[in-house]
């Protein structure tokens, strides 16, 4: 196999990815002060509206996978005994 590791296997390249991700979060959060939003409802008016609804969409989608592997989860014998 390779012996060579992948650069996100060095934890300075994930802690620079996600200071990176952070920076792009706030730069567009804070380019609403800038740019003016055209909301369709009321609520699209609120400051960071967004960032919220998308960080609350995120996590409700990981609690629902979550739960939805609690119901499909299958014995590791399910299909019968591996013969190795």
């Amino acid at each position: 196999m390779h012996d060579k590791t992948h650069w996100l296997d060095q934890p300075r390249n994930v802690k620079r990815l996600w200071r990176g991700f952070l920076v792009v979060l706030l730069l567009t959060v804070l380019a609403q002060l800038v740019v003016h939003p055209h909301p369709h409802f009321e609520i699209e008016s609120v400051f960071a509206f967004s960032a919220w609804y998308g960080f609350a969409v995120c996590a409700a989608m990981i609690v629902l996978a979550k739960a939805l592997a609690l119901v499909l989860k299958r014995p590791d014998t399910y299909y019968g005994k591996r013969d190795d």
